[in-house]
């Protein structure tokens, strides 16, 4: 966020006039500006106020050995305050104009916020509850952004092509919109590459034209999406499209590299969807798959919604780890970053789960080699130090333990898997936070749990396995 001192007044009526020139209007449109983030505990800019984002529209022509990227973004929104502008996350890319209802609109960017200011002309269709369309166009070369932990996500080059990560704000290095999990939207991504190379995004492929050397591939998600969810990866994939016997359409696409290694566990995807829909409930979305990328191209694997991303062949405990994450984080998506926990902890436990049912390896053995991990104790899973600790293990293991310990204080299996149900169901394709958990699990099993969140999920120091 950037401080600024107010100007002398005659100079703030001349900016006022050449912002109102450039956006080709005589007038100011009445109301204020959405907020230039949404003050998430750890990312208190990422995100912006005023408007929610209900669709993206995104045409990206990719030139991978250049690095180049040339993109126009369709952002449909829905109003929440009257706007007389309105902030976007971009990072390093450069923005060559925008509209908003088709008409010029005004841009002004300070590091990686730019602020839209519409003119008057349109000031009608940025009243509260209004929908308005705004179209930025932009190109140049995106870059890998570095986490606070040090590190990878954004646009990530890979041999051939590249891949985009978006957790936690990555995806602001190849579009721009509001970046914050809170805001989730449909989408439809067309990128357009060298006609030797396949570009492969979430949701379901709709179409695929080649002109002149250089093939389109349009891809759909209709289910609500986070932007840190949302991928595009290009490379020489060798790709592959079937429907489970549940109708869900899968979509793999694998680096040479790394098919064979890879074939055995791909093939896993649809018994482990029908093993975690008895689980969590019905699958939340129409397609899934995975992207396999080279062993080297990315330092981990990431829940990208429909298509989790692998580097190198994935093992069938990490495949379980990402699927679940289409339950836990995709659909029932958390709140602010704080709640990652909600994530973390359901897809580290479906891992627990696939063990005991498949490796003979009881839950209670991997629950306590958890409580013997000092690793897993370094803070309290719901309430990490700082956003350079979100992915450290007790965002993972303690916070499967906060899972198998709610199991144990219903000492009710069915009514535990009934409960894990009524979750997903109950915040499907929407918005969760902690609270909202722990409201949830003590009004659906009448018990006060004050003291299990106190020591599990919200203690310094490791309680007594027994307590």
């Amino acid at each position: 966020m950037n401080h600024r001192l107010p100007a002398p007044a005659t100079t703030s009526v001349l900016l006022l006039a050449l912002a109102l020139l450039g956006a080709g209007c005589t007038g100011g449109v009445e109301g204020t500006p959405g907020a230039a983030g949404v003050r998430d505990p750890y990312f208190p800019g990422l995100g912006n106020g005023g408007y929610d984002v209900t669709h993206y529209g995104l045409e990206l022509d990719v030139d991978p050995a250049a690095n180049r990227l040339r993109g126009t973004a369709t952002i449909t929104a829905r109003a929440t305050q009257d706007l007389s502008a309105f902030h976007l996350d971009l990072a390093g890319l450069d923005v060559e104009g925008a509209t908003v209802e088709g008409r010029r609109a005004s841009v002004n960017r300070a590091g990686k916020e730019l602020t839209i200011r519409p003119g008057a002309a349109v000031e009608d269709r940025l009243r509260k509850g209004r929908t308005f369309t705004t179209v930025v166009r932009y190109s140049g070369s995106p870059q890998a952004l570095t986490d606070a932990d040090g590190g990878k996500e954004g646009w990530l080059r890979t041999a051939d092509g590249a891949v985009a990560l978006g957790e936690p704000s990555g995806s602001m290095a190849w579009f721009p919109g509001n970046h914050h999990p809170s805001d989730k939207a449909a989408y439809d991504i067309e990128v357009t590459v060298p006609e030797k190379l396949k570009a492969v995004s979430n949701g379901e492929l709709v179409s695929r034209r080649t002109t002149g050397g250089r093939t389109a591939y349009r891809w759909r998600t209709r289910e609500p999406m986070a932007s840190y969810l949302a991928t595009v990866a290009v490379g020489r994939f060798a790709t592959q499209e079937s429907v489970t016997p549940d109708g869900i359409r899968l979509f793999t696409a694998v680096d040479p590299e790394s098919a064979a290694a890879s074939k055995d566990v791909l093939d896993e995807i649809p018994a482990v969807l029908k093993w975690s829909a008895q689980k969590f409930g019905p699958y939340p979305f129409t397609s899934a798959g995975a992207i396999v990328e080279r062993k080297d191209d990315s330092t981990y694997a990431l829940e990208t919604q429909n298509r989790p991303v692998f580097p190198g062949p994935p093992d069938t405990g990490l495949l379980v780890h990402e699927l679940a994450h289409q339950w836990f984080g995709n659909s029932v998506t958390p709140a602010t970053w704080r709640d990652l926990w909600l994530n973390e902890g359901f897809a580290t436990y479906a891992e627990w789960l696939w063990a005991a049912d498949h490796d003979d390896v009881p839950v209670q053995e991997s629950f306590d080699e958890a409580y013997e991990s000092d690793a897993n104790w370094a803070f309290p899973p719901a309430d990490p130090p700082g956003p350079a600790d979100l992915f450290e293990p007790p965002v993972y293991g303690r916070s499967a333990m906060v899972v198998h310990r709610i199991r144990l204080a219903m000492d009710d299996d069915a009514a535990f898997f009934a409960l894990v149900k009524g979750w997903t169901k109950a915040h499907r394709h929407g918005n969760a936070s902690t609270a909202d958990f722990t409201a949830y699990v003590e009004e659906e099993t009448g018990q006060d749990l004050t003291e299990l969140w106190d020591a599990w999920l919200y203690g310094e120091s490791r309680p007594p396995e027994e307590g």
